[in-house]
């Protein structure tokens, strides 16, 4: 159900312990009935999702919501919100690589045709 991109990533997740229900971790070739919650971990968060329909084939993206229903805990989106707080800092002007303007900046402060206007600097006598 669109939980990750591939179906291998899905096996991986399934046998490395991060999909669980019931603390059970899946196998997976599980099959799921409607009504069951099940958890998937990612990093720091676990998503806690329920079954309501089943389907054969693969669903586009805006369907999802009528077969899954997101229950995730208030707690758990917090942490994501907090994760991604702390990660938004940012880098402070002139530190690190110069970005794409800076570049722009210094190609044209070195190139032959830059001539500044040195007559605002007229000594003073």
């Amino acid at each position: 159900m669109r939980l990750y991109k591939t179906r291998s990533l899905a096996a991986d997740a399934c046998k490395s312990g991060r999909v669980q229900m019931n603390g059970v971790q899946l196998k997976p070739s599980r099959t799921f009935k409607v009504g069951d919650v099940f958890t998937v971990r990612r990093g720091p968060i676990t998503y806690t999702y329920k079954v309501l329909r089943l389907s054969e084939n693969r669903l586009g993206a805006k369907l999802v919501p009528d077969y899954m229903q997101d229950i995730t805990a208030p707690d758990q989106l917090e942490l994501l919100e907090l994760a991604r707080l702390a990660g938004h800092q940012g880098r402070d002007r002139g530190t690190g690589r110069p970005t794409k303007k800076d570049r722009r900046d210094i190609e044209t402060f070195f190139s032959d045709d830059y001539n500044p206007d040195f007559d605002d600097f007229d000594d003073e006598e």
